[in-house]
């Protein structure tokens, strides 16, 4: 018994956190492999594309890009989105041909006639049904046919506002947010497996006094003689733990105010394939357990012992445990509730 629980509760807190390690590690893999195929570095990281050409910049895969450029002017056309103008369609010389730039409308001042110069950040694009028809209309204005066109405009356009439409930005945050949230998930994770003290389940045990000691006399009393152990709920003299693939908790019997049993029906279409329980404890210092997916003799079990350990646990859901809970919980002062919040959303 001694060698089977010895550091039982260090050894389940580096087992979860790796385990917690699985998904934000795909995620970042997943992200990395995408950029291989779709413009995502570029639209993250836009390049200068001043001094080079447009097709130099879509041959390093430079979609998205940030440039300069100088004397533009405006053709007279429009382009529209859900009944509002979000674009302006400019030309400018690049290499001995004709260059068309759509640009915002706050860049352009809503279509002024000539602009000096301008840097702006953008999306180079080809073949839209957009710029066909101003390709068209283009050739009428200039009695060119469609060799003509090809010969006087690039094959590509430079677009601002499909860059910074609604579309571009939430994408772009999107993937920075979800990366910057996946990165500090797997440090964290790293940093609870080299330092299982400092990870959360057994940080918030300072409400109750030295987190380090606290610990130290689980694993201890665990290690010696539990009171009672099933699958993954375990209950020493002074502590119920949990050690479960959902995660690890230790808290002091005498801290514990309210335990309840709660069912779940598990189905597919019209046939129920099993029935599984769920503990949920309470404890003092706006501390929760939730330890799902138990057989019903293994909580049972528990409750009883808990209730024999300590008389002032109130046992089963009920309006009226609700309402007594609430009201202990109305008396304790609002720097305690604060931390309370501040713990579990850290």
């Amino acid at each position: 018994m001694i060698t089977q629980f010895e550091h039982h509760i260090t050894k389940s807190l580096r087992s979860y956190y790796k385990r917690k390690l699985r998904f934000p590690t795909v995620f970042l893999a997943f992200i990395a492999v995408v950029s291989l195929i779709f413009p995502i570095r570029s639209l993250l990281f836009p390049n200068d594309i001043s001094n080079s050409s447009v097709e130099h910049a879509v041959k390093n895969h430079n979609i998205y890009f940030s440039t300069e450029y100088k004397n533009l002017y405006f053709s007279g056309y429009t382009r529209r989105f859900m009944g509002r103008i979000d674009g302006y369609y400019y030309y400018t010389m690049q290499n001995g041909k004709c260059l068309i730039i759509i640009l915002s409308p706050n860049s352009c001042d809503m279509g002024i006639s000539h602009i000096d110069k301008i840097h702006f950040t953008g999306k180079i694009i080809k073949n839209s049904v957009s710029l066909q028809t101003l390709y068209n209309n283009l050739s009428r204005d200039m009695s060119l046919n469609e060799a003509g066109i090809s010969e006087v405009f690039s094959p590509f356009v430079l677009s601002e506002p499909d860059a910074n439409g609604i579309t571009s930005v939430l994408l772009k945050w999107g993937i920075i947010i979800s990366t910057i949230i996946a990165l500090l998930d797997i440090l964290y994770s790293l940093f609870a497996i080299a330092f299982p003290v400092l990870s959360h389940p057994i940080r918030r045990l300072i409400a109750y006094g030295n987190p380090k000691e606290i610990l130290e006399e689980a694993e201890e009393e665990l290690s010696t003689l539990p009171q009672l152990a099933t699958e993954d709920m375990y209950i020493t003299q002074h502590y119920f733990i949990e050690n479960s693939k959902y995660g690890v908790a230790v808290v002091p019997i005498s801290k514990i105010q309210w335990v309840y049993k709660y069912s779940t029906l598990h189905k597919i279409l019209w046939k129920t394939l099993k029935i599984s329980y769920t503990l949920y404890i309470t404890a003092d210092k706006y501390i929760y357990i939730r330890c799902p997916k138990n057989i019903k003799s293994d909580i049972d079990g528990v409750i009883d012992y808990l209730s024999e350990a300590n008389h002032d646990i109130l046992v089963g859901f009920s309006e009226k445990n609700r309402c007594a809970i609430e009201d202990r919980y109305e008396s304790s002062s609002v720097f305690v509730r604060l931390r309370a919040i501040l713990m579990k959303r850290i």
